[in-house]
């Protein structure tokens, strides 16, 4: 009885293993890794080099819309030149192609972003941001938050069922080029965030 009872604890734990290993989503998990890329997306970014849109008015980040969901808008860095070569263009390939596919034109709301900055948004509280100085692809010019430009202004809600459908082919297609969407995430989502993760950029702490 004992050998038997023995033996069933034995073949039980790796069967236990094997479930949660299957019913555990890690938040962040980059399950687009494996994924064939498209044909034009490979060409686009095997290619030219794409240039960075010019500056809009200051102004159109100004709006209460922005402002309710990106604190202190008026003082984030949207200079493209900031960000990561790599990053950059796959974010360039994006908004080229939501605008050439399905008709959005996008913009940016914020890309490098400092450590100072940063710890002033999570002393906001978790609603903003749980991601403290140094601990955010912001600081590395791996992240971005982005909008759409409609009319002249910058749409952000996705109460806007015109700006829901737009933040789900922005989703599909920023993970079509590797990155990370915050709208795929468990917790907090963050629809207008994508990121460019790499191994050992942000250290545990």
């Amino acid at each position: 009885m004992w050998l038997a009872g023995g033996a069933a604890v034995l073949l039980s734990a790796p069967l236990l293993s094997s479930w949660l290993r299957l019913g555990h989503a890690f938040e962040g998990y980059d399950h687009t890794a494996s994924r064939e890329m498209d044909p034009k997306i490979a060409a686009l970014l095997a290619g030219e080099q794409l240039v960075p849109p010019p500056p809009l008015p200051p102004e159109l980040f100004l709006t209460k819309e922005v402002e309710q969901v990106y604190p202190m808008a008026a003082r984030a860095s949207r200079q493209w030149e900031l960000l990561d070569a790599e990053f950059q263009q796959k974010l360039l390939v994006v908004f080229r192609l939501m605008k050439e596919q399905h008709g959005y034109e996008m913009v940016l709301i914020e890309g490098y972003r400092s450590p100072e900055r940063q710890n002033q948004l999570a002393a906001m509280g978790g609603h903003v941001t749980r991601a403290g100085g140094g601990q955010s692809y912001h600081q590395y010019g791996l992240a971005a938050d982005c909008a759409f430009l409609r009319n002249g202004k910058v749409v952000i809600s996705e109460a806007d069922p015109w700006a829901a459908k737009g933040y789900e082919l922005y989703g599909q297609m920023a993970q079509s080029v590797g990155m990370v969407w915050g709208g795929s995430w468990r917790s907090i989502k963050d629809l207008g965030h994508v990121e460019l993760r790499r191994p050992g950029v942000i250290k545990p702490g």
